[in-house]
């Protein structure tokens, strides 16, 4: 079973029906989870799905329409019911925390942790989040509010070494570190054993990029070029696209062009408007692009 798992909390657009709730994902990978998104009743949605709160220290926001921020104040409430004491990081746009706090104030007194509003230039592309494994970046999307996209992307990993071979040079413990960053080794006698005979190539890395609400635009193509998985949203039909335009959203067939130009592995579309009780024609159509796409439902669980 993989380490990398994507679970999708709300599939639907502005206005949730009975069976697709408001934007929220969880992505979880190095033994931590990123939320991405938190629409209203996520909090549900995770008691649904089983979402582990313990090892979620970070929500990213895209952008400040209801649908993707009006679950925070519940969530919230409910990390600290539950005597959470890690420190929460809300990473957003600036204008986001004047409206929160006199909530969390008024209802969330006493939180046993802390709540931090990182914000973040939606205009630009910029590290939002690094540790040793991994690197969150956003970058910006065209919408009728300022509106990012965010890329999760791990770090180069280590090269595997070779047991046989450490063991035939004799390759000290304390060396073996260094080796699988792709350093040579020097033996005793002063002989250089290149590395390409010590190790081999690491595992691949892994990335996933996620498009929130946005007007079909080619210049986002450069941040997503070439990820295992992109997550874009398709809230209309293209027969549709003459509302997409009026509203700034995109058609399944612009989010399957998309993927098609920025060579990714696999797509997932979602947000979708909630005038469709029938999902499968916005699937077909993008799939005439490109093929391998996949609706995101509710509950869903990718395991990458």
């Amino acid at each position: 079973m993989s380490d990398i798992k994507l679970q999708i909390l709300g599939s639907g657009s502005a206005m949730p029906t009975k069976t697709r709730n408001q934007v929220s994902q969880v992505l979880s990978l190095h033994n931590k989870s990123f939320m991405i998104d938190c629409g209203e009743a996520t909090q549900v949605q995770m008691v649904r799905c089983s979402v582990s709160l313990s090892r979620m220290n970070h929500i990213f926001i895209s952008h400040l329409h209801g649908d993707h921020c009006f679950g925070l104040v519940g969530l919230i409430s409910t990390l600290g019911m539950k005597s959470r004491t890690s420190d929460l990081y809300i990473h957003t746009h600036a204008a986001l925390e004047p409206l929160l706090q006199p909530l969390l104030k008024f209802f969330c007194r006493d939180l046993p942790f802390k709540v931090f509003f990182e914000p973040y230039t939606q205009s630009s592309s910029e590290i939002l989040f690094e540790d040793r494994g991994i690197i969150v970046s956003s970058f910006p999307l065209k919408h009728s509010l300022p509106s990012s996209g965010f890329l999760f992307k791990e770090k180069v990993k280590e090269r595997h070494a070779i047991p046989e071979k450490l063991k035939f040079y004799n390759v000290p413990i304390k060396e073996i570190a260094a080796i699988k960053n792709g350093a040579d080794f020097i033996t005793s006698e002063g002989v250089v054993v290149p590395n390409a005979q010590l190790t081999t190539h690491p595992s691949p890395s892994f990335s996933y990029a996620y498009c929130s609400d946005t007007v079909y635009d080619e210049k986002i193509i450069p941040y997503i070029e070439g990820v295992n998985l992109l997550y874009h949203e398709a809230t209309f039909l293209h027969e549709h696209l003459s509302k997409a335009k009026a509203t700034m959203h995109t058609t399944a067939l612009q989010a399957a062009t998309i993927a098609a130009k920025a060579k990714v592995d696999k797509l997932l579309i979602g947000h979708f408007s909630a005038r469709y009780t029938d999902l499968n024609p916005l699937l077909k159509e993008a799939q005439t692009v490109f093929p391998n796409t996949c609706l995101v439902n509710d509950g869903a669980i990718f395991n990458l």
